[in-house]
């Protein structure tokens, strides 16, 4: 599938790190899902800082005041003709529009901008810029402050398509913000798939809430949506204003279909078969089913059979279930009581695994367990 990218092989390469035997807990794996609830085995993010009012410490910087480097003027590959004043890039009015150096897709973006404090003009022609999200898609920079214009213009707006819930403007020349979430239309060959979302967040009030993208930025006219490279610039208008803008950094985010093994849009069953495949090889080569504690492996064996019930994996449970039962065969009333913790603890397990129709009703050693739970009173309350 065009512009998205299979997580298989890197959740497999997480799971080679962290593959622990975590016991059953939690639902187990399905065919959308290749991760029980509450899966210890499952990849941890990456830990970044985050600290207020700084870049994430994984953003790209792309403006922090003393160099416009990260930039180019328009289609060409000269310098940006806009020039820095007091820590601010402000747009020279004339000298068209400038560009990222470096391309992006998805994104969650962080971007400062004033209007002119000296107003002039009104309506479209009063402080007016734009945010070009891969040069395709626009969300519109206006001084709306005491200045009316049509609601798909205004300050927050995807221009030519969807109004802002609010109108948050701030008073000309005082800074506001814009933080923005972006995932980009994806294409299937020519078939589209999902048409994209913006979420806007403008001085701290949600402007736009996951909206799908009807089309691409244009003026005037509609503009059908249609497959472009999946990476590309972010754009910042010149509308013959002197805007200024400030802070600029950039995190690129996956797709939601880029994850394929669990839940979500683009989940692929086979995608999920083999990662679960994956895990549970790697379980059982540290499952140790010679393990003199019968518990604990037994414990580490349906953990992994709640990830794939192949016959390496059911034999060596059917043949430890033999054994252990024989062994608790030999225990009279108190030595069972004794391990009544275990003995639960392992029918628990058993539970999880018929609940979710891993195994059947009868599972041989959830039965027998249940049985002498039920013989014994294990279960009783005192």
């Amino acid at each position: 599938m065009k512009q998205v990218k299979t997580m298989v092989a890197a959740l497999a390469a997480g799971t080679a790190a962290s593959v622990v035997c975590a016991g059953l807990y939690g639902d187990t794996p399905d065919a959308k899902h290749a991760w029980a609830v509450h899966d210890r085995n499952r990849p941890r993010p990456a830990i970044i800082t985050a600290d207020p009012g700084k870049p994430p410490s994984d953003a790209v910087v792309l403006f922090d005041g003393t160099s416009l480097d990260a930039w180019l003027a328009g289609n060409g590959n000269e310098p940006a003709k806009w020039k820095i004043i007091d820590g601010a890039m402000q747009v020279v009015p004339g000298t068209g529009e400038i560009r990222t150096k470096e391309s992006f897709g998805d994104c969650q973006l962080h971007i400062e901008f004033a209007t002119p404090a000296k107003v002039e003009g009104g309506d479209q022609g009063r402080g007016n810029s734009g945010v070009f999200l891969m040069g395709m898609h626009e969300i519109q920079v206006l001084d709306n402050f005491d200045n009316d214009t049509y609601p798909d213009g205004l300050c927050a707006s995807i221009y030519a398509e969807n109004p802002p819930l609010v109108n948050a403007c701030r008073k000309p020349g005082e800074w506001q913000t814009y933080d923005i979430v972006f995932h980009q239309p994806i294409w299937e060959g020519e078939t589209l798939k999902h048409p994209g979302t913006v979420t806007v967040v403008h001085n701290g009030a949600l402007t736009q809430d996951n909206w799908e993208f009807e089309g691409m930025s244009t003026h005037c006219t509609r503009r059908p949506l249609k497959p472009y490279a999946n990476k590309l610039p972010l754009r910042l208008q010149d509308h013959n204003n002197p805007m200024r803008f400030r802070n600029i950094w950039i995190r690129e985010i996956p797709s939601r279909y880029a994850n394929t093994t669990h839940g979500g849009p683009a989940a692929n069953e086979a995608d999920v078969k083999a990662l679960r495949g994956q895990t549970a090889a790697k379980l059982f080569a540290a499952a140790n089913p010679a393990d003199a504690n019968k518990v604990a492996a037994l414990q580490r064996l349906l953990e992994i059979v709640g990830y794939d019930t192949a016959d390496t994996y059911m034999k060596p449970v059917a043949e430890l279930t033999d054994a252990y039962l024989k062994e608790l065969a030999g225990l009279d009333a108190q030595k069972l009581q004794d391990r009544k913790g275990d003995i639960i603890g392992l029918r628990n397990s058993c539970n999880v695994l018929t609940r979710n129709k891993v195994v059947p009703e009868d599972f041989k050693l959830k039965a027998e367990l249940q049985r002498i739970i039920n013989e014994n009173g294990l279960e009783k309350k005192k």
